[in-house]
Formats: structure tokens, C-alpha cells, sequence
């Protein structure tokens, strides 16, 4: 069996709220929010009892998702906010804009900020890493080819 699709990418946030709007601002569509309790999902984690109140996001395109968690119980244990960009472990997500100065303008208004500056790849992209809320490293690509498509 090989893999299929990959289903979604999880983030911990502490402030489900301020993440979810900053998500949406971007261009992500909320499916749905729900309470996570119990030993059965306990025994996927290996937490084992656990209370997570999760947030389930979806790109415009329909095939990727992002799960949003707050940890009510056990509490949260490590702190990414700080950590460099070369940082082992999960860095950043990135999404595909279609302005990526407009987005960044967007994205300032509720707090982000740029990491470094918005550079040039060849003449297929512009890139940049903004941190978001609560320091979430995020990456914005606007594809160059894609403005001369009629």
C-alpha cells in the first residue's frame, strides 16, 4: 500500500480564537471546531486521558488542511516560539498566495511579521517567512508564472 494524500498538517496554539482568524484572514476556510476528550483519543496520542479543543481549516483548493489544537489537559510542554529557522523538528507550513505584498499588508494587521525580506527565486517565485500568531513560523510563496496566465 502506498500513501494516498497527505490529510493535514497540526499545529498547538494556545489561543484557538486569535489562531483561527489569522488562518481565515489568509485565505482558509473553517470546517469546523469540536472538543477532543477522552481515553480513546488518549490512546492514539499516548497522553492518555486528554481534553483538546481542535479547529479543522481547509485551503480554497479543498486538498489541504490544517488542524488547529489548544490543549486544555495535559498542558502543553514545549515552546517553538523562539526557535531559529534551522531548528530541528517541525519548522513551517507554507501556502501559495496570489500577492504576497497585499498578503503580508493583510497579515500585519492582525500581528504578523516579517521575518527577513521578500526575495526573488529565479522568475518562478517570491518568498518570504512571516511568524504569526503566538511566533508560527509561515512561509508565503506567490508563484510568478501564474500573473502572466491569461
Amino acid at each position: 500500500m502506498a500513501v494516498t494524500r497527505m490529510d493535514n498538517v497540526g499545529i498547538v496554539v494556545e489561543s484557538l480564537d486569535t489562531a483561527i482568524s489569522f488562518f481565515v484572514e489568509l485565505g482558509l476556510r473553517l470546517e469546523g471546531r469540536a472538543m477532543i476528550e477522552g481515553e480513546w483519543a488518549g490512546r492514539i496520542t499516548g497522553l492518555r486521558s486528554q481534553r483538546v479543543e481542535i479547529a479543522m481549516l481547509v485551503t480554497p483548493d479543498g486538498h489541504s488542511r490544517l488542524e488547529l489544537s489548544r490543549f486544555l489537559s495535559p498542558p502543553v510542554v514545549a515552546d517553538h516560539r523562539n526557535a531559529p529557522v534551522n531548528a530541528l523538528g517541525y519548522l513551517r507550513v507554507m501556502f501559495t498566495v496570489d500577492d504576497i505584498d497585499e498578503t503580508i499588508a493583510r497579515l500585519r494587521e492582525r500581528g504578523a511579521q516579517l521575518v527577513g525580506d521578500v526575495v526573488q527565486y529565479e522568475q518562478a517565485y517570491r518568498l518570504c517567512y512571516i511568524r504569526g500568531p503566538e511566533g508560527l513560523l509561515i512561509g508565503l510563496a506567490e508563484e510568478l508564472r501564474s500573473r502572466k496566465r491569461p
